[in-house]
């Protein structure tokens, strides 16, 4: 079963960095990557870069309409104002089926602001200590997974330790 991560770094280039060591990590089958999505906003922009990995593992397990639609909902809905209108409520129950609720909503937009970036993750098998360990020394904050209690809680602690 894939497990969706999201990801908050201090840096507009943390998201890029930390993709960077995943990927070299799946090379070495650590960790299996079906998708990814890369938020990028650089301090002084009025919106952050947004964009959608070439595919890591075939076709891509979300696709670029998922990614979209996400991204949209997250930056650019405050600009729509109320032009979706009822829309919303069936875009809503979508996402939710991949564990995104209102309240993670809330919380992108909260905290990926100018400076920051986020990555968000589409994950299959990992070798979780592999992984952490070759993550150590990143300012990361985890924002959203659908992991386990247990798996969350580690993870969390985790990125915790090096603040």
């Amino acid at each position: 079963m894939a497990s969706l991560l999201a990801l908050k770094f201090d840096r507009p280039d943390g998201a890029d960095r930390v993709l960077g060591t995943l990927q070299q990590l799946q090379a070495q089958q650590l960790i299996q990557i079906q998708d990814a999505a890369v938020v990028a906003w650089e301090q002084g922009k009025k919106k952050p870069k947004t964009r959608q990995l070439a595919s890591m593992t075939g076709a891509g397990a979300l696709g670029g309409a998922f990614w979209g639609m996400l991204f949209g909902l997250l930056f650019f809905i405050p600009f729509l104002g109320l032009a979706i209108g009822a829309g919303m409520g069936a875009l809503m129950g979508h996402f939710t089926d991949y564990g995104i609720d209102d309240t993670f909503i809330n919380q992108v937009r909260e905290k990926v602001t100018p400076g920051t970036s986020a990555l968000f993750l589409l994950v299959g098998e990992v070798t979780p200590d592999r992984v952490l360990e070759a993550l150590k020394g990143e300012q990361i904050e985890v924002l959203q997974t659908n992991l386990s209690a247990e798996q969350e809680a580690k993870l969390r602690a985790a990125f915790a330790e090096d603040e």
